[in-house]
């Protein structure tokens, strides 16, 4: 499994319930949680400098009630105190761990790893290489490489940064 967001848990959960072993999710970043995982530094950088959510903003709610964002063996119930149908990102994270925690998830994630590449090997494998996130840029190679029967890639949309390219002789009128 790649990605260790909404549809990573939830599938490794799925592998699990159906008695497939082992399971492995690699996550390049520090927690679970994917796109939910809100950080106040990077996105207020206007330029994308560094590492910015562009999905996610400081007051973000979903625009699906809780009911339907939560998974059916595991209920999106209500914050105490906030009645709100919909729920913001922060609940929204707070769910997708608990939902980890629950499930026993967490043992199968292997953080801070970041996917370089996935290779067919032969008819029914795969190889995924693989290398600490940290090492990303660092100029070290870092690089493992590992064998599975299947892979599912769950990195979502908003993995990177989407830019609007304006050449620069562009000029914009608002009437």
């Amino acid at each position: 499994m790649i990605g260790a967001g909404a549809a990573g848990l939830l599938a490794a959960w799925e592998l699990l319930r159906e008695g497939h072993a082992p399971v492995v999710v690699f996550e390049r970043a520090a927690a679970v949680g994917g796109t939910w995982r809100y950080d106040d530094a990077a996105s207020a950088d206007p330029l994308c400098a560094g590492g910015v959510h562009g999905s996610l903003y400081a007051s973000l709610r979903t625009n699906l009630p809780r009911k339907c964002m939560g998974f059916l063996d595991f209920p999106f119930l209500p914050v105490p105190g906030d009645p709100r149908r919909f729920p913001g990102h922060r609940q929204m994270l707070r769910y997708l761990e608990d939902f980890a925690r629950w499930f026993d998830l967490l043992r199968l994630v292997r953080l801070e790893m970041e996917v370089v590449g996935v290779r067919r090997r032969g008819a029914s494998s795969w190889t995924v290489s693989y290398r600490s996130s940290k090492l990303a840029g660092a100029g070290c190679d870092g690089l493992e490489d590992e064998v599975f029967d299947a892979v599912d890639v769950c990195n979502g949309h908003f993995t990177e940064p989407r830019l609007v390219d304006i050449p620069r002789n562009c000029s914009i009128h608002l009437t």
